[in-house]
């Protein structure tokens, strides 16, 4: 977690401000049975579940029309994916009842399907200023967020967001398209989605409207409404040469995700009134790690 802390760091500097939730090594320093780490987190560990050329975001109820996903969390989704499917289904997920569903366009190696080993969904305080931080709310039922473009057209394009680097060798630095990591490590990508919301919608018809990154530390007058900043870090068993390596999007700079909200309420609204709102470290049990 140390290394992980030191990459975040590297990859997102210049995001946190003076005393905010990013200083992992900050600890509460309130008088208690066993200090806890300063940081406004729960996570997810959610697994790799299948593959379908489906998006019920982007083409919901036509199969096959999109590129090939993976799909991690709920077991279910499919192009005709609702919430109600979402809510009633098993899910990869420790915890298991987050049955939201996540996916990414598949990576290939010589056009074989190469699906990540690690695979965290971190939920998170960080981004904005500590009093936004005490007021963040649980993301609605059924929101549906993407984040990066799927058409991305080079490194430079804005709207390329997700970011590669090598498991353990910061050495390599960062960057929008895919790295040669050493032989040992693995191919992480690491992608932020934003966490301002406009308060009325689900869905926008872009997909990416109803949302908005924060801006100086806070979130916009058109998006006022705070929620966790969703990171997704997965892992791939990839080194070496990325001759021969693809997204079924594209290139590395095409990464992007896609979420579909179905946390229970109540269990959500427990990890952001536990964790996040009072700026602290926990575990995918939802109680401070």
């Amino acid at each position: 977690m140390a290394a992980l802390g030191l990459l975040l760091a590297t990859l997102y500097s210049g995001a946190a401000t003076p005393g905010s939730a990013t200083e992992a090594t900050e600890l509460n320093a309130a008088p208690q049975a066993a200090q806890v780490v300063r940081v406004a987190e729960f996570l997810a560990e959610c697994p790799y579940s299948h593959r379908l050329p489906d998006d019920p975001i982007v083409f919901p109820g036509l199969p096959g029309a999109s590129h090939m996903h993976s799909f991690f969390g709920s077991r279910a989704t499919d192009a005709h994916t609702d919430v109600t499917e979402l809510l009633g289904s098993s899910s990869t997920c420790s915890p298991a009842v987050d049955t939201s569903s996540y996916w990414v366009p598949t990576m290939y190696r010589n056009d074989q399907p190469v699906e990540p080993t690690g695979t965290t969904f971190y939920y998170l305080g960080e981004g904005v200023r500590d009093d936004i931080i005490q007021r963040i709310r649980p993301f609605p039922l059924g929101l549906r967020i993407v984040a990066g473009n799927a058409k991305a057209t080079g490194v430079n394009d804005p709207t390329s967001v997700a970011r590669w680097s090598c498991l353990h060798h910061g050495e390599v630095n960062p960057s929008k398209d895919f790295v040669n990591c050493p032989a040992g490590s693995m191919l992480e990508s690491y992608l932020d989605f934003p966490q301002c919301w406009n308060g009325t919608d689900l869905d926008a018809p872009d997909h990416k409207s109803h949302m908005s990154y924060p801006v100086n530390g806070a979130c916009p007058a058109s998006h006022p409404v705070p929620v966790p900043k969703l990171r997704q870090v997965l892992r791939y068993p990839v080194s070496g040469s990325t001759q021969g390596l693809r997204l079924a999007s594209g290139p590395g700079y095409t990464m992007h995700g896609d979420f579909f909200n179905a946390w229970p309420e109540n269990e959500l609204a427990r990890r952001v009134t536990n964790c996040i709102n009072v700026i602290v470290k926990c575990g995918a049990d939802g109680n401070p790690s």
